[in-house]
């Protein structure tokens, strides 16, 4: 009787050991699968193409307001390009800056300051370009008076020394002697002093900027012009540095960056003019 119990018990332990090996065995084996990779997404187009040229107060001034505005924008340098077929097809004025942008009527603008005012409007960027019609309109002065009265003067001032070619019409322009043509760029430079005053006792009026308490475009373009007066050692007054370098503070970057390419160029004609 013992035996028999002996081996029932040791069956019954050996069956009982065997069932969880079993069940164990019978469950099916785990694929690993790998998960995929998520494919990587195209790299978005700039909205906003921008053709330049570095070496430029005109091209300078979108610069600056394009990087302190945010864009996301392309710049392509165009030195040597906008004659060429290709660049004229699109722009007959063959001018820069120049845009791209959807929504244009031809795709292109060109001219610094229509090019700030369309952004700025597209965008709602009251901050550059108010909306209120009094203040816009005191923007709107700012720079006409600008490009119609104290930029010639500094063109006619600065771009013998820069090797930029000047307006037919100019005497620069001309075959006149050289001693007309000293003459012309010396009154140019003595006629400056005007208008740059104007600036600071009319549109500025005690304020930091035109703006007011932020940089405005006429802003933008008048600091840009101001920077080419560099290259004729122009005695800038105090208030007109004080003004630049403000500009620059409250820009950062956004200003440093494309007036180095514009004083890099000053100092390369003044080093070569030493030569």
């Amino acid at each position: 009787m013992a035996k028999t119990a002996t081996k029932t018990a040791g069956k019954s332990a050996a069956k009982a050991a065997a069932k969880p090996k079993a069940k164990a065995a019978a469950k099916p084996a785990v694929k690993a699968t790998a998960k995929a990779a998520p494919k990587a997404k195209p790299a978005k187009k700039p909205a906003l193409k921008l053709s330049m040229l570095k070496p430029s107060v005109n091209n300078m001034t979108v610069r600056v307001f394009a990087r302190a505005a945010g864009f996301d924008h392309a710049e392509t340098d165009a030195w040597g390009h906008t004659r060429s077929p290709e660049f004229m097809a699109r722009n007959p004025a063959h001018l820069t800056p120049m845009i791209e942008d959807k929504g244009l009527p031809r795709g292109v603008l060109w001219e610094s300051c229509a090019i700030m005012q369309y952004l700025a409007n597209k965008h709602g960027l009251e901050k550059f370009y108010p909306k209120a019609p009094a203040k816009r309109a005191m923007v709107d002065s700012a720079m006409f008076y600008l490009i119609g009265t104290l930029y010639p003067y500094v063109a006619r001032a600065t771009y013998p020394a820069l090797g930029f070619p000047q307006y037919a019409g100019e005497v620069g322009h001309s075959d006149a002697h050289p001693d007309r043509k000293s003459e012309a760029q010396k009154a140019a430079m003595a006629a400056i002093a005007e208008p740059l005053e104007v600036f600071h006792s009319f549109f500025r009026d005690g304020k930091p900027f035109i703006g007011g308490k932020n940089p405005s475009i006429a802003d933008i373009r008048l600091a840009a012009t101001l920077e080419f007066l560099a290259v004729v050692d122009y005695a800038l007054p105090k208030w007109a540095k004080d003004y630049v370098a403000a500009i620059e503070k409250t820009l950062g970057k956004a200003y440093s960056e494309p007036a180095g390419d514009v004083r890099g160029y000053i100092a390369h004609v003044k080093s070569q003019a030493k030569a």
